[in-house]
């Protein structure tokens, strides 16, 4: 990653909500950490689209983007899913900011670099654009799908380039056929930390799983198109986001004094995703959690840790809450963005340490909505239509309280809601493989807490 002078690095800032009161003997402390990083994806206030590049082409930091397009034999049927799937990423190559390092890779049981080829980038301008919308127009369907040697090849052109934001757009039609589930978390491993990776599905004939496991592996995000005449419209969106991007590699780093043990640290808005297991050691008392790339935007962390035991009136520094940009070259000291302390406080004082901060609370209940629907729907999928309900009810209720509209408008596609509230529901007799699909994918979408 290149380095940054401190005008050049959006501001990031960290703001901490807990209830830091703890009974005699309590231990769990949880603490919602809101990051927000302001000055990327605009310039001096002028739009993106509307400013100068920051850098041209071989001025060091920029951007390198790669859309692998799903090209197999799955992708003609119907016909128009292959035109629309051309369509879409024509569309998101109109997006590429000029001077940005571009490529295209049709992929099917193997990956090819259709443009600009020989294992190179094209830098955007207009003549390149023109060049890669042709190329493209030659694209057909044809073969099978093995979406780790996509990513491989994503992964090695992206590397060739000296630039800050690298980052791949993935399309696919049909499950990873062509190649073990082992060789694609091989791919997914090795390309983990080296680019960011939006994937997308079309049609109904993926496997969710396997999508939003790319994206979450590659600290991007998954959806589905069930309908390919909105491709153009994702990929649009997807792009200008990739262009928004103006610094990666970020690491949250918790610094935690002796004896006290990590629970989670996970990703809670603008979806979940468990970190915790993708701590790197960064020193005896502290480690990192990766966060990808960043613009203008904000997301929320919730941590939780355990804290020795402690008496009456006793306090402590529970974690220290750090943002890291490392340094390039792995040799100097990283450059720390932002920091917020997480606390605990003993008191005898009933009210105080009963009450449940309502970021802890309401992120707690996301989190908890998320994991019911899955469960709800594995159990539909297996024929435990009673542990469905159930399951399905509780995710109706947690979405009311919470006011995740979006959630429950797509939960009420699979149940019948007799009263949210309370979670009382009936599985529909008929649910469109669609509807099913986008409810599992989208699973993980929170809202932010109602203020």
């Amino acid at each position: 990653m290149a380095n940054f002078s401190k005008s050049q690095v959006p501001q990031f800032s960290v703001e901490v909500y807990q209830n830091e009161y703890l009974p005699e003997g309590g231990r769990e402390v949880n603490a919602i950490v809101t990051v927000t990083s302001t000055g990327g994806g605009t310039t001096g206030g002028i739009p993106l689209a509307d400013a100068a590049p920051a850098y041209g082409a071989g001025q060091g930091p920029g951007a390198a983007v790669v859309l692998m397009v799903d090209c197999s034999g799955s992708m003609d049927y119907p016909p128009t899913k292959m035109r629309n799937a051309r369509d879409a990423t024509a569309a998101a190559i109109d997006t590429l900011r000029e001077g940005t390092r571009f490529a295209v890779v049709a992929g099917t049981h193997v990956a090819k670099d259709v443009y600009p080829g020989n294992g190179r980038l094209a830098v955007a301008d207009a003549q390149t654009k023109a060049q890669a919308k042709e190329a493209l127009r030659k694209l057909s369907a044809g073969g099978g799908t093995a979406i780790g040697t996509w990513l491989r090849l994503a992964d090695r052109l992206l590397n060739s380039a000296d630039v800050t934001i690298r980052h791949g757009i993935l399309l696919t039609d049909g499950r990873n056929e062509h190649e073990s589930p082992e060789d694609l978390r091989a791919a997914l491993d090795s390309c983990a930390g080296r680019f960011t990776c939006d994937a997308r599905g079309v049609g109904t004939d993926w496997e969710v799983k396997e999508v939003t496991g790319i994206a979450a592996a590659l600290l991007g995000t998954a959806d589905i198109v069930a309908d390919p005449s909105g491709l153009a419209e994702d990929f649009t969106r997807m792009m200008e986001n990739a262009m928004g991007k103006e610094v990666a590699d970020v690491a949250l780093r918790l610094w935690t004094p002796v004896g006290v043990e990590i629970r989670f640290v996970k990703q809670v808005a603008p979806a979940v995703a468990d970190l915790t297991a993708r701590r790197t050691e960064a020193n005896a008392r502290a480690g990192d959690y990766p966060t990808g790339s960043w613009g203008d935007e904000s997301r929320d962390y919730h941590v939780c840790v355990l804290v020795p035991e402690a008496g009456i009136g006793q306090e402590m520094l529970a974690a220290r809450v750090s943002l890291i940009l490392p340094d390039p070259s792995g040799a100097g000291t990283p450059q720390t963005l932002s920091q917020g302390l997480v606390r605990a406080v003993w008191t005898d004082d009933m009210v105080a340490s009963t009450s449940i901060n309502p970021q802890v609370a309401h992120y707690t209940g996301q989190a908890e909505l998320a994991h019911v629907i899955q469960q709800g729907l594995d159990a539909r999928k297996s024929g435990d239509f009673d542990g469905a309900t159930a399951k399905l009810g509780r995710a109706v209720q947690l979405a009311s309280a919470s006011g995740n509209q979006d959630t429950a408008k797509l939960l009420s596609k699979v149940v019948d809601v007799v009263d949210a509230a309370t979670g009382t529901v009936r599985l529909k007799a008929k649910v469109a493989e669609a509807d099913e699909m986008t409810l599992e994918t989208r699973s993980t979408k929170t809202v932010r807490v109602k203020k």
